[in-house]
């Protein structure tokens, strides 16, 4: 199980590899949400998401020889695309199983980091079933996009820099807003809170129709979502929370908070306006939540994560023509 230890070296692991995301703010987020807005824009990682942490701590906690013969991953596209860049770096074949509706970007950076990319029909085909055949015919080791303690643990280092940069900010309580889907990043920050942050809590924020954490959450067992595809915030669409991450978010998280899918565009829209960043629907969701729903919050700050940012131009573009700098 993971824990602050597995954490802390994580973070070793990923000195020199990983990029240490700031804290923003703006004072017209701040006016909009009617509180301190900080922002942890981890769509400026590596890879355009906060998923290479977790690739880079699994691939590199791998012993030599197993590492050497490759390792496989499913994802929609950023979990892929840290997981194929962190091996790249380690100079060790990638396979990743992407479903066929991912935005066309996430596959073709996939690809151009030199990973083999198998796509797969998400209604219809279990992503689990394939992985675990493909990595048993090839010998390759199965990196699961968040039920895996080492990827837990990588994402938790966006845990311990959010405590160390809120305390700088004088901010010691408060609500932090996580992008979620299975629970990888959300699990991992809320562990690292926990040892390092007491005073701040993590709390799941998901899509409308696709919240299976936040009613897991509610009824103290895992949920699974009706549908597993038809959502713009494909980045953080899973069919339940994660046997490993589940556990880690019923003891230590805050409720969870469901946003519309409207509202992400338009926080899209906002933190390019504002802050310069381009965000894609799902890695937008928690700043949603802090600019449109603030009754779902306490305090006189919040903190929220901008997990990713790998959006296809033409939706983006079709974003900012809609919702405009107002949003």
């Amino acid at each position: 199980m993971t824990d602050i230890t597995m954490i802390d070296a994580a973070a070793d692991r990923l000195k020199g590899h990983a990029r240490r995301t700031p804290l923003l703010s703006s004072p017209f987020l701040d006016e909009i949400a009617g509180r301190r807005v900080l922002i942890k824009p981890e769509a400026l990682q590596h890879t355009g998401s906060f998923k290479f942490r977790g690739g880079w701590s699994a691939v590199s906690a791998l012993d030599p020889g197993t590492r050497a013969r490759g390792v496989i991953a499913f994802s929609s596209g950023n979990h892929a695309q840290g997981v194929a860049y962190a091996a790249k770096l380690h100079g060790v074949p990638a396979v990743i199983i992407m479903p066929a509706d991912a935005p066309r970007l996430k596959i073709d950076n996939t690809r151009a980091l030199g990973a083999e990319v198998i796509t797969y029909d998400r209604s219809s085909e279990d992503r689990d079933a394939l992985g675990d055949r493909l990595a048993l015919e090839r010998g390759l080791t199965l990196i699961k996009p968040f039920d895996n303690p080492y990827v837990i643990a990588g994402q938790g280092t966006v845990g311990l820099e959010i405590a160390e940069q809120a305390a700088a900010e004088g901010v010691t309580e408060a609500d932090v807003l996580v992008c979620c889907g299975g629970g990888g990043l959300t699990s991992g920050i809320a562990l690292a809170l926990e040892a390092r942050a007491p005073g701040l809590r993590a709390r799941p924020v998901e899509p409308e129709a696709f919240d299976d954490v936040t009613r897991s959450l509610a009824s103290g067992q895992i949920e699974r979502n009706a549908r597993t595809s038809g959502s713009l915030c494909d980045a953080i669409i899973t069919p339940s929370p994660g046997e490993l991450t589940f556990p880690i978010m019923h003891r230590l998280c805050g409720p969870g908070v469901v946003v519309p899918e409207r509202d992400c565009l338009r926080a899209m829209a906002l933190a390019f306006s504002r802050l310069k960043i381009v965000l894609e629907p799902g890695g937008a969701i928690a700043l949603a939540a802090a600019l449109f729903h603030p009754e779902t919050v306490e305090g006189d700050a919040v903190i929220t994560v901008a997990s990713g940012g790998n959006v296809d131009a033409e939706l983006y573009a079709k974003v900012l023509e809609e919702f405009g700098e107002g949003a």
